[in-house]
């Protein structure tokens, strides 16, 4: 660890919700949820009120109704809180060029080359409050720490929280000086590291271990015993506080994916081709956004006992087009038995290339051939056969008119037929909400 680094994490307070609440000032207040309200949601966010009653974030929205029957949900605008996301970016990379984002909320920044100019560390970090609370209208907790681990447990303790009383509105920021790692971790208990989850807290337990102290002083040894090699050292490295990762600004999207979760089990292998598609659509258009190709494309079934798999593929040439996604998942749905009933679908891309060159020679249809249409409607979708290069080319002018004149200003009929029947991509992210 470099004692002269200055890192800080920054991390959105209840951010989906945040966003909210700015939008409808009204529902200050009061217990928000953001998430799927139907008996499949899922919490995405809960606003401080709501968490008083014990709803937290990935908690089953059945379960949040019976902790607090009144709280308001709301189904949340994904496309929303990604525009808000790049604003906060925005005020990141004002104050630093390395800046590692870790999610839509929260992001890492290395800010010792930045102190000459801005000051302490501390400064920046109210600075940075100061700017996402005054142009944004939201608010964020920021750690400061020689390193991103111990950063990222500061942010979390500066965070507002809700105690016996009310709620706390936290410190804000909240400084880890270099040195005093030891003495800021190991009061606390154990399951703060990360990698900690309840089967690791479970072993952990068992062998009497309460908090990082307990952790640090058990021995390296009874740790790997204990949990494997490389989890006992690593748990036992961030318990004294050692964290040499450095903040990767040029940090690439490790996988671009949407899934939905259905309000009825879906038995029809046809529908479900037809969900793929349009989730295949949803896909593709994020990955030519950032300027990428996918060789690696992943299904992932829930069925209706709860039970998940996932099935990939890896192609011999990457590609960026919905039909191409199609093409190379239709084979590994066909391969699933879906009889007892599919509660979620997902399609994700990973194993990404800069889409700086030609596209790859795999063919693929735009359009699924329809039997029962009306011969004009049968000209219109005629099934047609092209290769990636031209479909990438084809769908690249498409997300050009889109940008132009907005999402509905182009479409297919075949995702115009799927957006009337089936509902629009990411409208549910988080269930269906009726």
């Amino acid at each position: 660890m470099d004692p002269q680094r200055s890192i800080l994490h920054v991390d959105m307070d209840m951010f989906y919700v945040a966003v909210e609440l700015r939008d409808n000032p009204t529902l200050r207040g009061l217990p928000v949820v953001v998430g799927g309200e139907g008996p499949r949601g899922v919490v995405a966010a809960a606003s401080y009120e709501a968490r008083r009653f014990g709803v937290f974030s990935a908690m089953s929205s059945a379960q949040a109704r019976r902790l607090c029957p009144h709280a308001l949900f709301l189904p949340g605008r994904p496309s929303v809180y990604r525009e808000v996301s790049s604003q906060v970016h925005g005020i990141f990379a004002s104050f630093t060029p390395l800046v590692e984002g870790i999610s839509l909320d929260e992001a890492f920044l290395d800010v010792t080359g930045a102190l000459r100019l801005h000051g302490s560390a501390l400064a920046i970090a109210d600075m940075i409050r100061t700017r996402v609370a005054d142009e944004i209208g939201i608010t964020c907790s920021v750690g400061v720490a020689a390193n991103k681990f111990v950063a990222k447990i500061a942010s979390k303790a500066a965070k507002p929280r809700v105690v016996a009383d009310g709620i706390d509105p936290g410190a804000g920021v909240v400084v880890v000086e270099a040195g005093r790692e030891v003495e800021f971790l190991h009061p606390l208990p154990v399951r703060a590291l990360w990698g900690v989850g309840p089967a690791t807290h479970a072993r952990l337990d068992r062998i009497g271990v309460k908090t990082v102290a307990d952790l640090a002083t058990i021995g390296v040894e009874h740790l790997v015993v204990a949990l494997g090699e490389a989890s006992g050292r690593h748990l036992f490295d961030l318990a004294w506080g050692r964290d040499d990762r450095p903040v990767e600004s040029d940090r690439e999207a490790k996988s671009i994916g949407h899934e939905e979760t259905f309000l009825d089990d879906v038995f029809d292998p046809d529908e479900l081709h037809r969900h793929m598609a349009r989730l295949c659509e949803a896909v593709a258009v994020r990955v030519r956004a950032g300027k990428l190709r996918a060789r690696t494309l992943t299904l992932k079934i829930k069925f209706a006992n709860f039970r998940s798999i996932t099935r990939s593929i890896t192609l011999d040439h990457a590609r960026e087009s919905a039909p191409g996604f199609v093409d190379a998942l239709a084979p590994l749905l066909g391969a699933i038995e879906v009889g007892q009933g599919v509660r979620l679908l997902g399609v994700s891309a990973s194993q990404f290339e800069a889409a700086d060159g030609p596209a790859g020679p795999v063919q693929a249809s735009l359009f699924d051939t329809i039997d029962d249409q009306s011969p004009d409607e049968r000209g219109l979708i005629e099934t047609k056969v092209l290769d990636e290069a031209t479909w990438a080319n084809a769908s690249g002018a498409m997300d050009e008119i889109r940008r132009k004149f907005g999402a509905d200003a182009i479409r297919t009929v075949a995702a115009l037929r799927d957006a009337e029947e089936l509902g629009e991509v990411g409208e549910n992210p988080w269930g269906p909400t009726s």
